[in-house]
């Protein structure tokens, strides 16, 4: 919670937290219509989902049905209640979160909604200095959280997000990316492999991780730094592969090993 309100808080956007529970309604995020005196009619109240940065806190405690009412919010920007389509605040985009270990009164995420999730990161445990620096910051009950101010304006987070586009990708960068996403549906291990989707994520992810770079092409230095966040959690495994079980960051790793590697020149660039 802490870091999506930051990061809603540092591009000066809206946030808005919807905790998910397995009596959660899709109207409970979308919104519904009330009816209301002063209007003589129904009006429509806004869900939770009316927001810049939206999370989805254990999102998998909530039943598929509830879950799939973030399906067109994610990939139209746009929710439909009773039949009206409305738009969605523009950035707009949703961070989840899921407990790993506890599973008890938690249900699968649905293939079609974890495809949707552009990148899937692992917190792990803190640092040694990092779990210090939580001590430190509980003793002082008065900063318990950071400060976080905002440095930018919604409209600089839309261009921003719109310069990923100048990036260049070379047709042999563009055939590498094919061979990886391809090879991931060919690998006994996989039930299914990464969908048309997940390509196309693969592609926006490598021109974003180029501009974090400083430059305005794709290298394949760009594509492996990111391949395991972006493919692995689109991977559906064999029933034996999940006996052995296989990591699915194992088979991105091995799908990267055993893929040539184009030689790209750039020199033009």
């Amino acid at each position: 919670t802490l870091t999506a309100r930051s990061v809603a808080t540092a591009l000066g956007l809206s946030f808005s937290r919807v905790q998910f529970t397995p009596d959660l309604l899709p109207s409970d995020i979308t919104g519904t219509h009330v009816f209301t005196e002063g209007e003589r009619g129904f009006v429509f109240n806004e869900g939770p989902i009316f927001a810049n940065v939206v999370l989805a806190d254990e999102i998998n405690r909530a039943p598929p049905k509830t879950q799939s009412a973030l399906l067109e919010a994610m990939e139209e920007q746009q929710v439909t209640v009773d039949g009206e389509t409305r738009a969605l605040p523009s950035p707009f985009f949703v961070i989840a979160t899921q407990n790993p270990v506890e599973h008890e009164g938690t249900f699968v995420l649905p293939e079609a909604q974890v495809d949707r999730f552009a990148v899937k990161a692992n917190m792990g445990y803190p640092s040694r200095d990092g779990e210090a620096e939580l001590l430190h910051r509980r003793a002082s009950r008065e900063k318990q959280s950071p400060s976080i101010e905002s440095v930018l304006a919604p409209d600089q987070v839309r261009a921003l997000q719109d310069a990923p586009e100048a990036v260049r990708v070379d047709d042999a960068l563009i055939t590498y990316i094919l061979d990886i996403c391809r090879a991931t549906r060919d690998d006994p291990r996989v039930a299914i492999g990464v969908s048309p989707r997940g390509t196309q994520r693969l592609f926006e992810s490598a021109r974003a991780r180029a501009v974090i770079d400083g430059r305005d092409y794709v290298t394949p230095d760009n594509l492996k730094a990111i391949a395991a966040p972006v493919l692995a959690h689109r991977l559906v495994l064999t029933a034996d592969a999940r006996v052995d079980d296989v990591g699915k960051t194992t088979i991105i790793d091995d799908v990267l090993e055993e893929t040539p590697v184009p030689t790209v020149d750039h020199s033009s660039a």
